[in-house]
């Protein structure tokens, strides 16, 4: 008890430490919890010893997670995905299994080992690409939506080549019931039939079941009971699967796929995903203690080039198949680093093909070592990819040149986001003529389907400001999103356009002092009014007499108002500044705290 509770505390420790320096380096936690594990493994302070059976365990996160991201789908974008599915992910399969057995086979392998090899490296990490892909909030992108057709297949694919190793076996087994499930014994066609009865039965259950079984847990309003059963549904999945010999990742994968229409949907995620993260991290911290450091040093360059070559080979297919299937330079290139890895599935796949005496033990440690290196090494690549390849992708993009303006109104509008919307529509509806600029692309395609009339232009720039009719305007509005692009036209307008009047969204009370200092004729916060609106009706729902709060909303209005000009005097002397503000609030509360009565009289 005592040696189980000091490798959880181990654990948490380490990835307390690590993960927060991987993530504030912009690495990604995955990283750091390999780190971890290195640092806390047999191979680094020797803090834990049996990462293997500790594998065996986390492998229930990348389940947990499968469960998640089902729940996520519905059956119509997995349907919607089927071509990348099946296409993009079937012939990845199939290309890069050929690929490395051809390897194999001229470095002087059997051709059983080259194909089993093969096999089990054409997978890639789910775990890792799916937690990157999430962190990185690019799940929902097109290089998100192919890289998880892809795993998914691959995922599928375990199942098939399970069964295909056996019949690449040349030796008898050193153990005859590794890896046996309980239909194993029986002819193909009926485990076949066993398989596919159980998973419709998963489907069934989750269909017609499940609405009734949840239904009444959550009628006892005990929360601990219902995230019991949450786990429970998720761990019974597994245990079913691995009875019949299928992948429990894709049981559970098709039983999240089933629920996700259920209305307790959202509490099923809620209960799971903090077990989900922990599990996931313990997986990767286990990687991370299984990385025989004493083979690296044995033969450093083999192992760098056999990661060197699993990465570049991968990388290559899956760039030349994102390209068939019409993926963009910019997606692609993302796509095929990400998925360029070994997966952990190889790490089951190599240990049954050591127990078939198709992989000798040597060959088994080494393959494990460079797929556990390739995962290693990916978050790295990830990241020089986000800082690297992206940026320049971006700025070859062809990019919309600005519109030409072709009239001349009494008012320019600048910005027409959240703030600026309401002020053109109310414009329009009073039939005055304005001119609108917005440098967002999206925003003016989504301006003139409504029927809105718009340019797209940047007004920092002089040249488009002549082009709007600044010179001859009257008035210039401002309500750009950014705060110091909204300085920088007012300074500008106000310098060539002497003439112009200038209204200007103020973000805060320190923007509406710099307005003032550039000169604005008058400037808006932009959540003050709505904020003091809401205000009034929390008073109003506690009880209070509606009239008195109107009275106090104005006088709370005039008071700020006041007392932010006033501070304009000394706003960037602190301590005065806090001063000053300590003794206007006191006043503000005498004021609010007087009856209107009293309030009127005075």
């Amino acid at each position: 008890m005592e040696n189980s509770l000091f490798n959880v505390f181990v654990f948490l420790a380490a990835a307390c430490l690590v993960v927060p320096l991987a993530s504030r380096f912009k690495l990604g936690s995955v990283l750091g919890y390999l780190t971890a594990g290195i640092v806390i493994g047999p191979f680094g302070l020797a803090l834990i010893g049996d990462a293997e059976k500790i594998m065996h365990f986390a492998e229930f996160g990348v389940v947990m997670m499968l469960f998640l991201i089902g729940l996520e789908l519905e059956p119509a974008l997995l349907w919607r995905l089927r071509k990348s599915i099946l296409g993009l992910g079937g012939l990845q399969v199939i290309l890069t299994s050929s690929a490395f057995m051809l390897i194999g086979l001229a470095l002087g392998y059997s051709w059983q080992m080259s194909l089993a090899a093969g096999m089990a490296l054409s997978l890639s990490s789910t775990a890792l690409v799916l937690q990157m892909l999430q962190e990185t909030h690019l799940m929902n992108t097109p290089m998100g939506e192919t890289s998880f057709s892809v795993l998914l297949f691959q995922d599928i694919a375990v199942i098939p080549i399970l069964v295909i190793l056996p019949l690449l076996a040349t030796h008898s087994l050193q153990d005859p019931q590794a890896h046996a499930s309980m239909i194993s014994t029986l002819p193909g066609w009926a485990q076949a039939l066993i398989v596919a009865c159980v998973i419709a039965a998963v489907i069934a259950a989750g269909r017609y079941l499940s609405y009734y079984l949840f239904r009444a847990i959550a009628r006892t309003h005990l929360r601990e009971v219902f995230t019991a059963l949450s786990l429970a549904v998720v761990v019974g999945i597994t245990l079913l699967m691995q009875l019949v010999g299928v992948s429990p990742a894709i049981g559970t994968f098709v039983a999240g796929v089933v629920l996700a229409n259920s209305e307790y949907r959202h509490t099923l995620e809620t209960d799971i995903e903090p077990f989900k993260g922990l599990l996931l991290g313990l997986f990767f911290i286990s990687v991370g203690m299984g990385m025989d450091f004493h083979l690296f040093a044995e033969s450093p360059l083999r192992l760098v080039l056999a990661v060197t070559a699993l990465i570049i080979l991968k990388a290559l297919i899956l760039f030349m198949l994102g390209r068939f299937f019409g993926l963009n330079a910019l997606h692609n290139s993302g796509f095929a680093l990400a998925l360029a890895q070994g997966g952990e599935f190889a790490f089951v796949l190599f240990q049954f093909a050591g127990t078939l005496n198709i992989l000798p033990q040597a060959q088994e440690k080494f393959l494990t070592l460079a797929v556990a290196t390739s995962i290693a090494v990916t978050p790295l690549l990830i990241a020089l990819y986000n800082r690297l390849i992206v940026p320049k992708f971006l700025s070859i993009l062809p990019q919309r040149s600005f519109d030409r303006i072709d009239e001349e109104n009494p008012v320019i509008l600048a910005g027409f986001g959240r703030f600026g919307q309401v002020i053109g529509r109310f414009l329009t509806a009073q039939g005055v003529k304005t001119t609108v600029l917005e440098k967002d692309p999206d925003q003016i395609e989504l301006l003139r389907k409504f029927g809105f009339k718009g340019y797209f232009g940047d007004a920092s720039r002089l040249d488009l400001l002549h082009n709007a009719g600044a010179a001859k305007a009257k008035l210039l509005i401002v309500a750009v999103d950014d705060p110091d692009t909204c300085l920088k036209i007012v300074k500008l307008a106000k310098e060539e356009f002497p003439h112009l009047k200038i209204f200007a969204r103020a973000h805060n009370r320190r923007h509406a002092y710099e307005l003032s200092k550039a000169g604005v004729d008058y400037y808006k916060r932009e959540v003050f009014d709505s904020s003091l609106d809401m205000a009034q009706h929390i008073m109003l729902s506690l009880g209070k007499n509606e009239s008195d709060i109107h009275f106090k909303a104005i006088k709370f209005k005039e008071h700020d108002e006041a007392t932010l000009k006033a501070s304009f005097d000394f706003f960037n002397d602190e301590p005065e500044l806090v001063n000053f503000m300590r003794t206007q609030r006191t006043e503000l509360e005498r004021i609010l705290q007087n009856d209107i009565s009293g309030d009127s009289d005075s």
